[in-house]
Formats: C-alpha cells, structure tokens, sequence
C-alpha cells in the first residue's frame, strides 16, 4: 500500500501574510534554517487556516487565524499551542511545537509553527492508491476510534493538563455556551432553533459521565496516516477546541460529521470525509465499540448526538455570519446559511426519534 502525501495548494489571496517577516521571525527562534521559504497553503480552513513553509532543508507547518471577526473564545492560537505542549509527553500523535509569535507586528496576528508530519490526510473521499478493500477500511475506522479512545484514557491529573478544564459540569456549560453562540450568530433568515435549544437545555444529563482530555474536533481530516501503512495513524491535528471535558460530548461532536452510506442526499452533499466507504461502521456502531471499549454507558447517546449536530450548526453558522457581513470572500461559504438551516431540521428529526 502506498499513501499518498496531502497536497498543500497556492495560498488564497485573502489568507496571505507577509513570507519575510515571518521568515525573520523564525531564524531568531529554531536554528538551521536555510533560505527563503516557499509558501502553501493547505485545503479546508473554515476556520483557523494552515500553511506548508518550505525551507531548502525543513519543511514546517504554520497556524493563524482567519482575518474578521471571530467568536470571544475561538481561535486562540497560543492556548492551542499550549494544549498541544502540554499533551505531548502523553499523547504521541500531538505534532511538537517549535515556535510561538504573539508579537501582532509581524502578521498582525498571533501564529505558532509546528513540525510538518508527512503522510496522508483524508479529504472527501479514500484514494484509490492506498489500496484498501473492504477490510482494511474497516481496521482504518476501529484505528481512527481507538487513538479517540486513547486520548480520553490521558492522566488529566498532571499539572500542566489540569488546568485546561473548569471541572464537572462541562455538559451544562456547553450546552448554554453554545446556544448563546447561536443566537449571537444569527443572520437574516436563520432558523431561530429555539425548540432544539430547549430540548437540549431539558434533557441534558444531571451528571458529567467523566472528566478527561477531549479533542472536540475529531475527524478523518485532522489525523495523518503513515505514508508506508496507511492504517497506522501517526498525528492528529487541529487542537483548537481541545479541553478537559465529558468523553461522550467529544464522540458525539465527531459524529456529527459522519456521513453514511445511507443517509440522505442533502447530508451526502455535505460529506468531507469518506464514512461512506464499504467497510466502515455506521454511527451507530461507532458508538456501540466506542462503549465496549471505553467501558462507558452509551444506551441513551441520543442527546450527545443531537448536540455534535448542533454544535456543528452553531460553527457554520459563525462562518456563515463571517460572510454575510463581508469579512471573507471565500465563494464556499456561500452555501453555509443553507447547510445552517439543514442541521436545524436533522436536529429535529432525532429529537423526534427519542421520543
């Protein structure tokens, strides 16, 4: 089998920043680096955007913000940079951190810089060259839950992981956070959603179900697979959101970007990694390994599903505002209102499912 490299492309007008100063920056923190560097920008970015600098001897990998207005706590790059230093030393597949910028004088914006890990990163759907048949797609998803499943296993009694979380009560938080989020996001012809809202907020559990390190953010696209195996997943990416939290909070959020074989084709149109494939386990037995596993009870996930979902809604909808109000001009977030409005209806029907 043979992986094929993820493929950064010309950076968007509108994402650039200034090479030399950055370059500047750089060699008065990590030695050895030769020559100006080449500049690339990788796929995705709706949110914090990532860049491929290519050095004559070293490629490295950088991380900002998008330009425009932003949610109060979102993009944080320093904190993220943080997470990922202090997770580290537990959790193998954290890229390492090589330099930090909170100086605004050189992009106007806080950025960290981290090793470039080669391998393959999946996007909409599996290339054919790694040659995977219906088994191997299936050991390719349980390896994908399992390194979620090792993370959530992380001592989080180690000071410098501590002091990520606030504690028990992380469900009642997020669910109140995230439904301000919402009604803040808001834009002409936005479903006001105040009935999902409602029933969240009504049939949250009473209890946390435990308190460990979560990613928030778990998808095919934010892991690396190991470019001569490409069932080895060898980093996850994408620590933005990454806290202390409940662990079936963080499957459910993963979930939410899980589109099957058999789902309809509004939610088939918005697949941005290949669940569909023959071979991989459907939500439903995600959750049902995740659970035998894990050793967590998941026979009543419906609410932690309906929330992923919302939580997905929320942040298109952020995206969708950023655009509305011509902070970017990126032509694929035309559609995010739409893709909005959809999630509010798909809420629904689960809701309508547990009865």
């Amino acid at each position: 089998m043979t992986a094929v490299p993820d493929q950064a492309r010309d950076v968007r007008d509108e994402d650039a920043f200034d090479i030399a100063r950055v370059d500047a920056f750089l060699k008065q923190h990590i030695d050895g680096l030769e020559g100006m560097p080449t500049v690339k920008q990788f796929p995705g970015g709706a949110s914090n955007l990532t860049y491929l600098l290519g050095y004559a001897n070293r490629e490295l990998v950088l991380r900002r913000p998008p330009r425009g207005a932003k949610a109060k706590s979102a993009h944080d790059m320093l904190r993220e940079a943080r997470v990922m230093h202090a997770l580290k030393p537990s959790y193998p597949y954290v890229p390492a951190i090589l330099a930090i910028c909170d100086d605004a004088a050189v992009i106007g914006q806080d950025f960290y810089v981290m090793e470039r890990l080669n391998g393959t990163i999946l996007r909409r759907d599996l290339p054919a060259e790694l040659g995977l048949d219906r088994d191997g797609v299936r050991r390719l998803c349980l390896a994908f839950v399992d390194r979620l499943i090792d993370l959530h296993r992380v001592d989080t009694q180690q000071p410098a992981l501590r002091e990520l979380g606030k504690g028990e009560g992380y469900i009642a938080r997020q669910v109140a956070g995230w439904s301000e989020r919402w009604r803040q996001a808001a834009t002409e012809g936005s479903d006001p959603c105040e009935d999902v809202m409602a029933w969240l907020a009504a049939s949250q559990p009473p209890h946390d179900n435990a308190s460990c390190v979560i990613h928030n953010d778990y998808r095919f696209d934010n892991v690396v697979l190991a470019p001569e195996n490409p069932l080895d997943i060898i980093g996850v990416l994408d620590w933005e959101m990454a806290t202390i939290g409940d662990p079936l909070m963080d499957l459910g959020g993963s979930l939410a970007y899980w589109v099957q074989a058999d789902d309809d084709k509004v939610f088939q149109s918005f697949r941005r990694q290949p669940t569909h494939e023959a071979g991989m386990l459907s939500r439903a037995e995600v959750v049902a390994y995740y659970g035998k596993r894990s050793g967590l009870d998941v026979s009543r996930f419906g609410f932690y599903e309906v929330f992923g979902l919302f939580r997905l809604m929320v942040i298109i909808q952020q995206i969708y505002r950023r655009y509305a109000l011509g902070q970017t001009n990126n032509p694929q977030f035309a559609g995010f209102g739409d893709a909005a409005r959809y999630m509010g209806m798909r809420c629904r029907r689960l809701i309508a499912a547990e009865g």
